[in-house]
């Protein structure tokens, strides 16, 4: 009987032993400490713009063809203006002042501006901006903005 109280007490203590050795845990790399670890400060974010691809005027639309428009005039009833853009980046630009006889004839390369949004022509007499939209192109001021007031539907072009 004393060697099985013997070998009781002994596994017990085997059991025990086993049961307290503590568990390690292996780790890759070096350890990062996180009380080091700053937010930026929130004036030095900045947020960027994602500028996804085929989404400009110049890439997602079918811009060339004839565009047509009967534009103001200071001294007579309008201008009707039919412009051609072609692929190949030049164009033909046809001017014709209403109840006068005077016609005016350009043709020139234009240049897409960086946003691919918008267009210039640059011929002899021609310097036009246009914004380049869906069957349609807006005429734009000298600075290239956009026409404004009672009469800015009239400096958009219908593609023909």
């Amino acid at each position: 009987m004393k060697n099985k109280m013997l070998i009781m007490a002994a596994g017990t203590a085997l059991f025990l032993v086993s049961c307290s050795k503590e568990k390690t845990t292996e780790t890759t790399g070096p350890t990062i400490d996180s009380t080091a670890i700053q937010p930026a400060p929130a004036d030095s974010l900045t947020t960027a713009t994602p500028k996804a691809v085929g989404d400009t005027s110049e890439n997602a639309l079918d811009w060339a063809g004839t565009y047509e428009a009967v534009v103001p005039c200071a001294d007579c009833p309008g201008i009707k203006t039919s412009l051609t853009l072609n692929y190949d980046k030049t164009f033909i630009i046809n001017e014709e002042y209403i109840d006068r006889n005077s016609k005016n004839q350009d043709k020139g390369t234009f240049t897409w501006d960086t946003t691919g949004g918008s267009i210039t022509l640059k011929g002899q007499t021609a310097k036009y901006k246009y914004k380049v939209g869906e069957n349609a192109l807006y005429q734009l001021d000298m600075d290239g903005n956009e026409i404004t007031g009672p009469n800015k539907d009239l400096y958009i072009f219908k593609k023909k």
